[in-house]
């Protein structure tokens, strides 16, 4: 089925539009905002899990009220990047920050523990939103060129607000009440609402306005959420050889293979064949699943390690991931500036991964007689080989997509990320559940096979066509057709 001419945007036009500074600012103020209270809401919770087990009288399924949000919020991101093509950024951003809200004030008058899990689900399904729309309006006014710097600033506000969530849930909790950290989040996404009103409100739809994917959106949903249970679940309320884990991960692949034949007769898939038949995108999307893969497998690991091996008390560790977390800030900001500087960016992803494959490398082989300093400045400097890839990865998918598929190639970008953190997260508790004799053993396998994925990642970037950032907003008429 095609689409009239009527469902094309005018290509001619979007090509002559040009975004002032002020323009830029006011769409960047609603995303950062956005990026802000996504961060907050998948940690500020931690701290106030025991409390909320008190007050709810009941603690059995309590880590669902991470676990929900976090599924939702993972499989709902490519779906919502590919309505804010067809339908625009605001007209999809809007009505989810409002659905985040609502969720926000049924989480603070939960009076029982399955309907905290049941609003923090809705919660995450408004904040899937949150992430994609936003990361893909960056690329509706700023150029591919220019883009990296941007997306710098994003990840800045991404790893600052996973800090402080912790720590402000703790605050919440110790002076107030578990609910009062759901209430804290409506004032602020008024400001993300009215912010987004006013910034997204001159963004004109970039894709074809035709028939909504309804059948993949929900094969999409049903499958990741299957496998991210699975994830979860084993090796920590069910063994890995259980007949509920194993009925997990085998619901989520028939689901897959439902979804991807399903996806060649679709009118208008959520996984264009255009995007996906393009070697660039499928070996940056693997990159980026890897990439994350390493960084969520050490956010799990050293809080361990300092505490464990280390006899560092729980504040002392929360403290001495700092260099990672901010050395992987720097790195990020520092790779979108050389991509700006540069305008490619195979190079700069193959050096930050081949420097963190090395730093994985000297961390798995460091002996226990190191200090705590010396953990801590090795896994600084992975981190910035990490943080170098993050913004570089979501510029170059871009790169491959017409102007008309941004928001597509941004969520799953985004899917795929989140999907390579779980798995790391999960290899890694799997690693130290089979090593608990010798932990110092499992620590350094853990870190050992990071550095084999960063190596692996360095290798496919190596191999890959360098993408070249226009200077401009949009492609010419032939490139936007293509």
């Amino acid at each position: 089925m095609d689409a009239s001419p009527a469902d094309i945007p005018n290509t001619a036009s979007l090509a002559g539009r040009v975004y002032s500074h002020a323009e830029k600012m006011r769409v960047l103020g609603g995303i950062l905002t956005c990026i802000l209270l996504a961060a907050l809401d998948q940690t500020v919770v931690l701290p106030a899990l025991p409390q909320m087990a008190t007050s709810l009288h009941g603690g059995a399924h309590l880590s669902w009220v991470v676990s929900a949000y976090l599924l939702t919020t993972t499989a709902t991101t490519p779906i919502y990047g590919k309505l804010s093509d067809q339908l625009g950024r605001r007209q999809v951003l809007v009505p989810a920050i409002i659905l985040f809200l609502l969720a926000c004030v049924f989480c603070a008058l939960a009076d029982s523990v399955p309907m905290l899990i049941l609003a923090r689900a809705f919660q995450g399904i408004g904040g899937g939103a949150l992430l994609s729309v936003s990361q893909s309006a960056i690329a509706d006014v700023i150029p591919p060129r220019e883009r990296g710097k941007y997306q710098g600033w994003l990840a800045g506000v991404w790893a600052v607000s996973s800090v402080a969530g912790p720590i402000a849930g703790g605050f919440v909790v110790q002076h107030l009440s578990w609910r009062w950290i759901f209430w804290a989040n409506v004032p602020l996404g008024l400001v993300a609402l009215v912010l987004c009103v006013r910034g997204l409100s001159g963004l004109a739809p970039t894709g074809r306005r035709t028939q909504i994917d309804y059948t993949g959106a929900g094969l999409l949903l049903v499958s990741v959420t299957a496998l991210l249970a699975a994830l979860s679940l084993g090796g920590v309320d069910y063994p890995w050889t259980s007949a509920p884990i194993f009925s997990a991960f085998g619901l989520s692949l028939v689901l897959f293979s439902v979804l991807a034949m399903q996806q060649r007769q679709a009118v208008e898939p959520l996984f264009p064949g255009a995007l996906l038949g393009k070697a660039g995108f499928v070996q940056t999307n693997l990159i980026s699943f890897l990439n994350s893969a390493a960084m969520f497998g050490a956010i799990f690991l050293l809080p361990l390690l300092f505490q464990v091996q280390l006899h560092a008390s729980a504040a002392a560790s929360g403290l001495e991931i700092m260099p990672f977390l901010f050395c992987t800030t720097v790195g990020a900001f520092t790779g979108g500036q050389m991509a700006k500087r540069t305008g490619k960016t195979k190079n700069i992803m193959a050096v930050s991964l081949a420097s963190a494959a090395v730093m994985f490398l000297l961390m798995s082989a460091m002996p226990l007689s190191a200090d705590v300093l010396g953990f801590a400045t090795v896994s600084g400097l992975f981190g910035l080989g990490i943080g170098g890839v993050m913004p570089t990865s979501i510029v170059t998918v871009q790169s491959h997509a017409a102007q008309r598929d941004v928001g597509t190639a941004t969520g799953i970008l985004l899917l795929v990320r989140a999907l390579g953190g779980a798995f790391g997260a999960t290899l890694a508790g799997a690693v130290l559940a089979y090593s608990p004799d010798h932990l110092l053993d499992g620590f350094k396998l853990g870190f050992f096979m990071y550095a084999v994925m960063q190596g692996v990642a360095a290798l496919i970037a190596v191999r890959m066509e360098n993408a070249v950032l226009r200077n401009t907003l949009h492609a010419t008429p032939a490139e936007q057709e293509s």
